[in-house]
């Protein structure tokens, strides 16, 4: 699943790249999943501000300061969306909110500075020249190909600079012929008007002789007049150090990318030799120790990168590749709460998918070292121990304090959850319960404990058919025979509680019980059982003919299996359709799975059992056998294994009757 943090980083690339509008609907999609994170939001107000969509620039930098109103950048985002919309005042009022904030935010200050330029020049609406040299008047320049040439001109660009500063200078600067030039062609008029004669503003391919006969070197000229400022013996030996650090740097990853790593440790360390300040070098040699599975050494110069990146204030994303290695490293080691740590720390510095990934990944490791180390399987038996002397005492929550360590202490035994399964029961936290004895049976497929205390809480939920396949199971699973009367007592307790249920109800009722089980919800609503259902009350011959004419009466087998679990065809079906007993072996014939038969005709019995009226019982068994009886030679052939399954049911149903009679 996509993440606000990975649609964030897709907008980062888009900006880039300069795709500001795919990088708008990425940091949106962001926002939609992550809305109270103000980055998001100032992203995108940048996205707009390089679209020159200012008010919705100033509505994202809005949310941005509303959100986190202590960053200075959200100020930022404002100020400049206010002056894009020509709101010099309220842009200004923006930027010194900022810089209240961060005093020494070099950004703000900038900002500051060209709002009160632009200030200053719309404050002089007499002078005609005023507002010629706005603050995008470079990129006016740039993109005129007769005045491109002037930016090579360092004292001209200077002069541009002043005049944004102080428009009153433009006067003065007048009589500079490149300057008059230069406004000229800003304002758009065609120097050859004024009886210009430098052919870079002329339109004409073929220029006059005189400018031929001047030389056009006249930048060249003025170079000189400003030189480069003259770097101390200290600065030019910092700066020819730093030259010398980073031919080596590139010397070692040219044999990095060839993995000879001896070979680039080498000139690295020369590297780091000649400018102990190239802090890039240090990150760099790290990775050639991590290939070289030096984990304690990598580590180590990972901490001497970190050490020296914050006394030069280094680049952050050096910085954030130093944690990041480091925190890899201490995961080699299965030190993973390091890891974490270190990973953290780089993701503090710069936010990438690769490390939040890592993280991810680290801390799941963490989570399951963490565990691991804490198992204890004799400290776990003396947490059970203590948890069963309180649940004596009646004493449940404190016993599931216990229970609770038991199972944190060891997790692999069943015995823990079925203990604390039987202490949710007291408690009354039934569902909780259910799930510690589904986890005990998946520790131990045999501990019988554990289906004796799952039956008793479909019991006590009234699910009885459900606890009495329970029941059945943890007999299957008994192979001692150590639990079978305590298995059977549940068994006789779900059916008294079927019987319970049933009787006092009338038809209305049964019917009304039927219908709210999800189950047979779902039998009535598919269109093949809708079928047979209604056959079944309108026109059985009809719907018995149809059973033993379907061509493939496995798919029979798969409606019941798939449809209805089989517990509930004995009593459900039978409230919606009191002809289904009268199928007989046409019905259980059709079904080819032994397993599924035999549960069928456990659940008839089991229903026998719930009728307490005998003449209802009596009718019942008379229709059947009737029905039975009725079958020739030829049919008890061809429903052989249904016919074997109706008359096991009738001497079952012979000594019931006698029972019942008694």
């Amino acid at each position: 699943m996509t993440t606000a943090e990975d649609y964030k980083s897709l907008g980062n690339k888009n900006f880039s790249a300069g795709e500001f509008e795919a990088a708008i609907e990425n940091f949106t999609k962001a926002i939609e999943l992550d809305q109270k994170n103000h980055v998001l939001y100032s992203n995108r107000s940048a996205a707009y501000a390089s679209l020159k969509d200012y008010q919705k620039a100033f509505e994202d930098a809005e949310k941005t300061t509303t959100l986190k109103p202590d960053w200075a950048k959200g100020y930022s985002r404002k100020g400049s969306a206010l002056h894009g919309l020509n709101k010099l005042e309220e842009a200004e009022k923006a930027y010194s909110e900022g810089l209240k904030l961060e005093p020494t935010n070099a950004l703000l200050k900038k900002g500051l500075e060209d709002v009160q330029a632009a200030s200053r020049q719309s404050s002089l609406p007499n002078n005609p020249f005023a507002n010629i040299f706005s603050h995008d008047v470079f990129s006016k320049i740039a993109s005129n190909p007769k005045l491109a040439p002037y930016l090579a001109d360092a004292d001209l660009v200077n002069k541009v600079k002043m005049c944004q500063q102080n428009p009153q200078l433009v006067s003065s600067y007048m009589s500079d012929p490149k300057m008059m030039q230069l406004i000229v062609g800003l304002l758009g008029i065609d120097a050859s008007a004024f009886g210009g004669e430098d052919d870079k503003m002329d339109v004409d391919p073929t220029p006059p002789e005189k400018p031929k006969d001047t030389p056009a070197p006249t930048p060249k000229k003025e170079e000189p007049k400003v030189p480069e400022p003259e770097l101390s013996p200290e600065e030019k030996e910092k700066k020819e150090k730093r030259t010398a650090s980073d031919k080596e740097k590139e010397i070692g990853t040219g044999f990095y990318k060839q993995r000879k790593f001896d070979e680039a440790l080498e000139h690295y360390n020369k590297a780091f030799e000649l400018d102990q300040s190239n802090v890039a070098v240090l990150t760099n040699k790290s990775a050639v120790l991590f290939e070289l599975e030096k984990w304690e050494e990598c580590i180590k110069v990972c901490e001497k990168a970190v050490e020296i990146g914050r006394e030069i204030f280094a680049d952050f994303k050096i910085m954030a590749r130093a944690y990041a290695r480091m925190g890899n490293a201490f995961a080699k080691l299965k030190d993973y709460g390091s890891a974490v740590k270190f990973l953290e720390k780089s993701l503090s510095e710069q936010r990438t998918p690769d490390v939040l990934t890592k993280l991810r990944e680290y801390e799941k490791l963490k989570k399951l070292a963490d565990e691991e180390a804490y198992t204890d399987p004799k400290l776990a038996d003396e947490a059970r121990e203590k948890g069963n002397e309180l649940f004596k005492k009646q004493n449940y929550p404190e016993a599931m304090t216990y229970y609770n360590e038991a199972i944190k202490r060891n997790n692999k035994d069943a015995k823990n959850y079925s203990n604390r399964a039987a202490c949710y029961m007291k408690l009354m936290a039934l569902p909780e319960a259910d799930k510690d004895c589904d986890m005990a049976l998946k520790l131990d497929p045999k501990f019988v404990k554990a289906y004796i205390r799952k039956a008793a809480i479909l019991y006590t939920k009234k699910e009885y058919l459900q606890a009495i396949d329970v029941c059945n199971e943890g007999k299957v699973a008994d192979v001692e025979k150590k639990h079978t009367q305590e298995l059977d007592n549940q068994i006789h307790r779900c059916y008294a509680g079927i019987n319970q249920n049933q009787s006092g109800e009338n038809k209305e009722e049964t019917m009304k019980r039927a219908m709210e089980n999800p189950e047979v919800q779902q039998i009535l609503g598919d269109p093949v059982m809708q079928s047979i259902l209604q056959q079944m009350q309108t026109d059985p011959k009809a719907a018995q003919d149809g059973l033993v004419d379907m061509k493939e009466p496995s798919c029979f087998s798969q409606k019941v299996r798939d449809d209805l679990d089989a517990s509930y065809i004995a009593v459900n079906l039978h409230s919606l359709c009191p002809n289904f007993y009268t199928f007989g072996a046409k019905m259980l014939n059709l079904i080819d799975d032994d397993e599924l038969l035999n549960n069928l005709i456990t659940t008839y019995k089991s229903r026998l059992l719930t009728i307490s009226d005998y003449t209802q019982t009596s009718k019942l068994i008379i229709d059947r056998f009737t029905f039975v009886d009725s079958l020739d030679e030829s049919e008890k052939d061809v429903y052989k294994k249904g016919y074997e399954s109706e008359i096991s049911i009738r001497n079952w149903m012979k000594k019931t009757t006698a029972n019942k009679k008694t």
